[in-house]
């Protein structure tokens, strides 16, 4: 059975102000989930404080040799630290595709907001390497 919900808000991680009221950003419904969601993937394991298990090793896997297994290994573990660390979603599907000659990793990502009535909701977004 599914949990019903009036919104969900988070704040901005720019921390930028809001012109009028001088207090610090929102984030709401949809737009929270989805800074959230790319917030987690992004996240190196071992990364944050107090909880070793939340992350993922995408952005380490940027220099690695592309193949499909890599695809299928990075689509397995976007999809398992969405489901445990994401409750406000349901994942129904990850494709994480590697482009050959530049270490690119494009990942899209399509899920369910639990308890709001929005559509199927599409993330896609390119992973580049770092250069110094």
């Amino acid at each position: 059975m599914l949990s019903i919900s009036r919104s969900f808000k988070d704040i901005s991680l720019s921390f930028s102000r809001h012109p009028v009221t001088n207090d610090v950003l929102i984030l709401k419904n949809e737009d929270a989930i989805k800074k959230s969601v790319i917030n987690l993937v992004r996240t190196r394991i071992g990364e944050r404080f107090f909880n070793n298990l939340l992350g993922t090793s995408v952005d380490n896997s940027l220099f690695e040799l592309n193949g499909p297994e890599v695809s299928t290994i990075l689509d397995e573990e976007i999809k398992t630290v969405l489901s445990n660390f994401e409750p406000r979603i349901i994942v129904r599907d990850v494709i994480v595709e590697s482009i050959e000659d530049s270490n690119e990793l494009n990942v899209k990502i399509s899920y369910d907001i639990v308890g709001l009535p929005f559509p199927l909701q599409n993330i896609e977004f390119l992973l580049q390497p770092t250069r110094i």
